[in-house]
């Protein structure tokens, strides 16, 4: 009996060291001192100010670098803090090279879900603390937005669409290949006729995405001579949006062409990804409606430098449309900000590198936006576009502690912004100083 009594005191002793290591734990306070504070981007900079975050929430800022007994002090005394940044369109599960078109028969969704972790981390180190990805394999895109939330994978926080909601043979589905091939590797996201969207719509929510993306027009870099217009019949734009609205769930669409832009927008679409030959009606509708534009400049650097240089990888399809498009982006996202569009940032990360999103910023500016602004296109806009706008997007009490920093002023340089200092999601500090 007396050998069965200390086995269970020493049991309840562990349970009680458990229990008070769980105590620790959802009690850790951190302290940042930051040097320079954008808080809210688009306000006034702060100076000299401590931001207090308890269990991964920041629960005040106060003047004055405090200390306080048993908090982690963490010095940014010589930076510029700012909220993390939100990338609204990435592809987390690849990026494009010599091997793109072979990957599909090649990897398993679980190879895709490592890849995907080995890039999450390195957007996450880039200072990007949101994604929203925007197209893949949806097994694998899952698993990998479902390891980060629990913890056992490391990358910013994850909203998914799957693969796209795509007509068939429209890009996002499979072309360029034999009949056999086409037939058995088609994508789940293609439909025909309105009733059939919207069953593709309801099977992905079911299968559990944050957002639907589709393709409403033709794209770069299918392998197919399908031109870049709109790609679905009206009433299936229709269809698509009522039945994620039906299910709690906006729309995005990739529209190259002015006639998809335009058609996705009248049939009451939340967002566009690209927009590149959007006109003054487009402009219209998107003031009307409040939608956002994610303009994705640096895909389009990126296709028109690699078909310059005949990159090995490009199709003469894909090259041909690349060099169409890209010289476009540029002066596309100018005339869409005079107009009054509303700006969320998104790069198509997976086309270019990943880890090199913030090359987005400079491209921006370059179209007549202040660094001001584009900050707030990869914070207030976007967490407004992710319907995340009351948990990111700004440093304030109740939000989540996803926070930043670089040595010098983003607002006078935003090329500072492609060398992060510092990098804190949810209260977790990946990279320091």
């Amino acid at each position: 009996m007396t050998g069965i009594i200390t086995a269970l005191a020493a049991a309840l002793a562990l349970v009680g060291t458990a229990f008070a290591q769980e105590a620790d734990n959802a009690d850790s306070v951190t302290i940042i001192h930051a040097g320079h504070l954008i808080a809210v981007p688009g306000e006034r900079v702060r100076s000299e100010v401590s931001i207090i975050v308890r269990n991964g929430q920041i629960e005040a800022i106060e003047d004055g670098f405090i200390t306080r007994e048993g908090a982690e002090i963490t010095d940014l005394s010589g930076h510029y803090v700012l909220p993390g940044l939100i990338d609204s369109h990435v592809h987390l599960l690849s990026q494009r090279g010599p091997d793109s078109r072979l990957q599909p028969f090649t990897l398993s969704s679980a190879d895709r879900a490592f890849i995907g972790a080995r890039h999450a981390r390195t957007t996450l180190m880039a200072g990007f603390t949101t994604v929203q990805d925007v197209g893949g394999d949806l097994e694998a895109i899952l698993a990998l937005r479902d390891a980060i939330r629990r913890g056992d994978a490391v990358g910013p926080r994850m909203r998914v669409a799957g693969p796209s909601i795509t007509p068939t043979g429209g890009h996002g589905d499979i072309n360029g290949f034999n009949q056999r091939v086409v037939q058995n590797f088609a994508s789940p996201g293609a439909c025909n006729g309105p009733s059939d969207c919207a069953r593709a719509v309801r099977s992905l929510i079911q299968a559990g995405v944050d957002t639907i993306k589709i393709t409403a027009t033709g794209g770069v870099l299918s392998n197919t001579a399908a031109g870049l217009e709109v790609q679905f019949m009206d009433d299936e734009l229709r269809a698509i949006v009522q039945a994620a609205e039906m299910m709690g769930r906006r729309v995005t669409a990739h529209a190259h062409g002015v006639t998809g832009v335009n058609s996705f927008l009248a049939a009451g679409g939340h967002s566009i990804e690209h927009g590149t030959f959007l006109d003054n009606e487009s402009i219209r509708l998107f003031r009307r409606s409040g939608a956002f534009l994610v303009p994705t400049v640096m895909a389009g650097e990126f296709v028109t430098l690699e078909a310059e240089a005949n990159a090995p990888w490009m199709t003469p399809f894909q090259r041909a449309k690349a060099l169409q498009v890209g010289p476009q982006m540029v002066d596309m996202l100018r005339r869409a900000h005079r107009g009054g569009v509303r700006v969320a940032f998104g790069t198509d990360s997976g086309v270019s590198a990943h880890g090199d999103n913030a090359r987005e910023f400079e491209l921006m500016v370059q179209a007549g936006m202040t660094p001001a602004e584009a900050i707030i296109a990869a914070t207030l806009n976007a967490a407004e576009h992710l319907q995340l706008e009351n948990e990111i997007g700004r440093i304030a009490p109740g939000f989540h502690a996803d926070i930043i920093a670089v040595s010098g002023n983003p607002l006078e340089n935003i090329s500072e912004l492609r060398d992060v200092d510092f990098v804190m999601a949810a209260g977790v500090i990946h990279k320091a100083p």
